[in-house]
């Protein structure tokens, strides 16, 4: 998102866009981004400062740390930007900003469900789709261990 300084009128401006995620480069090998990315922003300039109040959302596509299967989180991400200007600035563009802020805001573990029960270390089953008769048996031998 590019806002042109000279173009904010002196009560503000309302912007909205939707931005590709691929032109933000956001994706990791395990999130991805179905569709675009909502973008509003409430644009104030007030002497030497441009005042950024943006809202971001957009459905990310994820893998489960735990069990591999795919799951989507919703991002909604509310923040605030201040930018130093002067005269001779003629133009912000908030994409590097907007794109860190969406990688900030990524879950340092991805889980589908805080319960999730992830692979059977022996046979690789995913076991929040029901047990196994090696998980049994680890059971045990795990128990006997102690």
């Amino acid at each position: 998102m590019k806002i042109e300084i000279n173009k904010i009128p002196s009560d503000g401006i309302k912007l909205e866009e939707e931005v590709n995620a691929l032109s933000l480069s956001p994706e990791t090998d395990l999130i991805k981004f179905q569709g675009p990315i909502k973008i509003k922003a409430d644009v104030y300039k007030i002497t030497n400062t441009v005042s950024v109040a943006l809202g971001l959302q957009a459905i990310m596509r994820c893998q489960c740390s735990r069990c591999l299967d795919d799951f989507e989180i919703n991002l909604k991400k509310d923040l605030k930007l201040s930018y130093p200007v002067n005269k001779s600035d003629l133009l912000i563009d908030l994409d590097e900003d907007i794109r860190q802020e969406i990688i900030l805001d990524y879950p340092i573990k991805l889980l589908c469900s805080q319960n999730c029960k992830g692979l059977c270390p022996k046979c690789g089953k995913n076991l929040n789709k029901g047990g196994c008769s090696c998980a049994i048996t680890q059971k045990t031998s795990f128990q006997g261990a102690r």
